[in-house]
């Protein structure tokens, strides 16, 4: 008991301290834009698919599941900034749990951003991003040892051109599972 009390705590504080995103000086970027939601496929879990991380029936794959949180693997970032947005929060949080259950796992955060600003600015934004993901984790009871971190800066886009609806497709720390 407390110990779920310290990760209320922890999770609080963490949700506190996501209101102030930092920027770099000297970086170059264009002003921010409104924000637009994260795409339909990837958008914020509802409460009927935060079900446990277990799987419903016996030999099925939770990670391969549609059904089950842990299939979706994107966390998705406002612009120029590391913080994970609220909305993410139970994602994280079933990748969490289940890689603390599942010792044998092991799994990489893939930091990317958007096209705009200087290519090392990016690579080091997307390591922030790849960063806070793990740090989120490893405050919820996940092994640091099992989490590795990358960032691939603007290097691999999901979605091509130059308008919000790319740029914020593009702004996310991607779960990868080894063996995936």
């Amino acid at each position: 008991m407390k110990r779920w009390m310290t990760v209320i705590a922890v999770v609080g504080l963490l949700a506190g301290c996501s209101s102030t995103p930092t920027k770099e000086e000297g970086a170059k970027v264009e002003e921010a834009k409104p924000q637009m939601t994260p795409p339909p496929t990837q958008s914020a879990p509802s409460t009927a698919t935060t079900a446990p991380a277990q799987p419903s029936n016996v030999g099925a794959d939770p990670l391969k599941d549609p059904n089950n949180i842990l299939s979706r693997r994107s966390v998705y970032f406002d612009y120029d900034s590391n913080a994970v947005k609220d909305e993410f929060k139970p994602l994280v949080t079933a990748h969490a749990s289940y890689i603390a259950k599942n010792r044998q796992q092991r799994m990489t955060i893939q930091g990317n951003t958007d096209e705009r600003g200087s290519r090392e600015y990016n690579l080091a934004l997307g390591q922030r991003r790849a960063d806070a993901v793990k740090q989120m984790m490893t405050l919820l009871g996940a092994p640091a040892a099992q989490i590795e971190t990358v960032s691939f800066g603007e290097e691999k886009p999901r979605a091509q051109g130059s308008t919000e609806q790319a740029f914020s497709e593009n702004r996310r720390a991607d779960i990868v599972y080894q063996g995936e």
